[in-house]
């Protein structure tokens, strides 16, 4: 939706699925739980904005992720769409049993392209987590459940610094090799910029990973989510990671601040003339609503430009 008109740019897809990750990455960095009717009505209405894919839930320890510890009754909550896909994050064996007992066909992983912080984030090195991961994978898709990996620092680390594009192309090659269906490229505290990002996807397509398997999700620290989406979108990319209102972060790195805003996104790629099948003023009715429950504004551009319109 935009009344200023259309203008494609050539090279770019005709079509994005958009990887809604409100419910699950951005719910978790709330300071306070919500209660568990108001995420389930989050969801119900992020489906009916026309989303297709929305992670869910986390079946991470409450210890870890307090703000998720109600991952079964969520779920237990939740009309399942036809068509529409709910991952859920799985960290481990226990979860993926959790998953499959409520009859979850989507999952998720989450890995590190560093060593510092697979350690914070999962108590592990790269090496340990990954064989950690391989029995979950491998039973995953046995039970014919698609297994996403997310792969985060895939462009810079607080206590690392820049991270190697071909750390990155070697953990990923594992994950992939496992039987993933699906590679999540983070940039997790946001710092990467165009170039970087197209080199990266190079560098994957070079090593054999299908761009069609590829997902980018950024982060806007440096006000550079949009741009690095358009590099990634050039360069063969469909599935992008959004949040509707912006909401999220990473509570294991401080200096990540929100994810790229759906409404944002949905700007841009109706202006290039892409689809997504996704609603803006649905979906920014969704925002405002879920601000008003979370007692601050939406980060996003887009949705305090268009909740404007709308008084």
């Amino acid at each position: 939706m935009t009344a200023y008109g259309v203008t494609p740019l050539s090279g770019l897809p005709a079509r994005v699925t958009i990887c809604e990750v409100g419910p699950r990455d951005g719910l978790q960095n709330e300071a306070r739980p919500l209660p568990v009717e108001v995420k389930a009505e989050f969801i119900e209405r992020l489906v009916d904005a026309g989303h297709t894919v929305v992670e869910t839930t986390s079946f991470v320890h409450p210890r870890w992720v307090p703000q998720l510890a109600d991952a079964e009754e969520l779920l237990g909550r939740l009309t399942f769409a036809d068509g529409v896909r709910y991952p859920v994050l799985v960290p481990n064996e226990r979860g993926l049993d959790r998953a499959l007992a409520l009859g979850v066909r989507d999952i998720a992983v989450f890995a590190s392209a560093t060593e510092t912080f697979a350690r914070r984030n999962l108590n592990r090195t790269v090496d340990e987590s990954l064989t950690m991961f391989a029995p979950v994978v491998e039973r995953a898709r046995r039970e014919d459940v698609r297994v996403r990996a997310y792969l985060s620092m895939c462009f810079g680390d607080p206590w690392e610094g820049e991270v190697p594009a071909q750390r990155v192309v070697d953990v990923a090659k594992r994950l992939m090799a496992m039987g993933c269906t699906e590679l999540s490229l983070g940039d997790t505290i946001g710092v990467a910029t165009p170039g970087r990002v197209a080199a990266l996807l190079g560098a994957l397509t070079s090593a054999g990973i299908g761009i069609e398997t590829v997902a980018v999700h950024f982060h806007d620290t440096y006000g550079q989510a949009l741009a690095n989406t358009l590099a990634a979108l050039q360069h063969g990319v469909t599935i992008v990671d959004a949040s509707a209102g912006g909401l999220g972060g990473c509570p294991y790195a401080k200096s990540a601040t929100g994810n790229l805003a759906t409404e944002d996104l949905l700007w841009q790629l109706a202006g290039l003339g892409i689809e997504t099948g996704v609603d803006l003023r649905k979906l920014i009715d969704t925002s405002v609503w879920m601000a008003e429950r979370l007692g601050r504004p939406s980060p996003s551009r887009t949705v305090t430009a268009l909740a404007k319109e709308n008084r």
